[in-house]
């Protein structure tokens, strides 16, 4: 349904993803973060679903072409850690909400375990977002604190996840509503990477499916 496109990041620099358009032609937009794997088809997949739903959506490869099979989690750890997240969020993430933006629309960020990461990174610093919904992910307080963020925020978390854990989910709440900031957070009896229909040990359709209804109405009612 979508197709790869290149686009500048604020730096001059081009970045590639994976663009699908909503069938109506002023459409608000819907940046989606890969997770540790890379782009995936299953995100690109996203995209496509986003854009039935009637957002423009683009997800950025912030891995540059690099996708790692889903067994392989000590290469997903080797690049997620070898991400530059600052530069990442900042300058090809905020290229993809530029390029979504370039028309008047409103642009969401949501993003999957390091997705979610970098959605709350750019949501404390990338000044075109209107809205983000998170997915089990939470960078540490030094990249994006609580404080800084200025836009509507959804989140969504397992209560089995031993990675993004539930004493963090707390903690960040608890941030979040230190700071005055706008958040609706939900828990789900499930596990981490529960909404990835492609890795069945994780996947809770139930969970998944509810996620997604939350986080389509939370963008219809902040992008129009």
């Amino acid at each position: 349904m979508g197709t790869s496109i290149t686009f500048k990041r604020p730096d001059g620099k081009e970045a590639n993803g994976y663009l699908a358009n909503a069938a109506r032609g002023n459409a608000p937009g819907v940046i989606v973060i890969q997770e540790w794997w890379g782009l995936s088809d299953q995100i690109k997949g996203l995209c496509d679903r986003f854009a039935v739903a009637g957002f423009d959506a683009l997800a950025p490869d912030l891995y540059k072409g690099k996708v790692v099979p889903y067994h392989d989690t000590d290469a997903a750890g080797a690049e997620m850690n070898s991400l530059d997240f600052i530069d990442a969020t900042t300058q090809t993430v905020r290229g993809a909400v530029q390029y979504l933006a370039r028309n008047g629309a409103k642009v969401g960020l949501t993003g999957f375990c390091l997705g979610g990461a970098v959605t709350i990174i750019g949501a404390a610093k990338i000044p075109e977002l209107t809205a983000g919904v998170v997915f089990y992910g939470i960078p540490p307080e030094a990249a994006a604190r609580p404080a800084d963020i200025k836009i509507p925020l959804q989140a969504h978390f397992a209560n089995k996840d031993d990675w993004c854990t539930p004493e963090l989910v707390n903690a960040f709440e608890q941030g979040m509503k230190a700071a005055g900031g706008s958040l609706e957070l939900f828990r789900y009896d499930a596990e981490h990477a529960f909404v990835n229909e492609q890795r069945m040990s994780v996947h809770d359709r139930t969970a998944a499916e509810l996620a997604w209804g939350r986080a389509t109405e939370f963008f219809k009612k902040h992008l129009g």
